[in-house]
């Protein structure tokens, strides 16, 4: 994958996040909707604060492979 591919996809993730935890999403989220991002077997019974806190587990995992792909070639999703 591209460094610009990376940095787009890292970008796009974060954005969404931030729709999430800032800018009202988990409201829009909670229900049958959670279920789509949350796949824990609960998601639609996922209140607003739960999303917010589930929400940047996934998010620090892709930070840390966003990191550590330049330096480490493997971790740069060639396939």
């Amino acid at each position: 994958m591209s460094l610009l591919a990376r940095c787009c996809l890292f970008a796009a993730s974060t954005l969404f996040v931030l729709r999430v935890l800032r800018w009202g999403g988990a409201d829009r989220l909670e229900g049958w909707k959670s279920h789509l991002f949350l796949d824990n077997g609960f998601g639609s019974s996922c209140s607003a604060e739960q999303i917010r806190l589930y929400f940047p587990l996934p998010w620090l995992v892709g930070a840390a492979w966003f990191v550590i792909g330049p330096f480490v070639p493997g971790a740069r999703g060639h396939g």
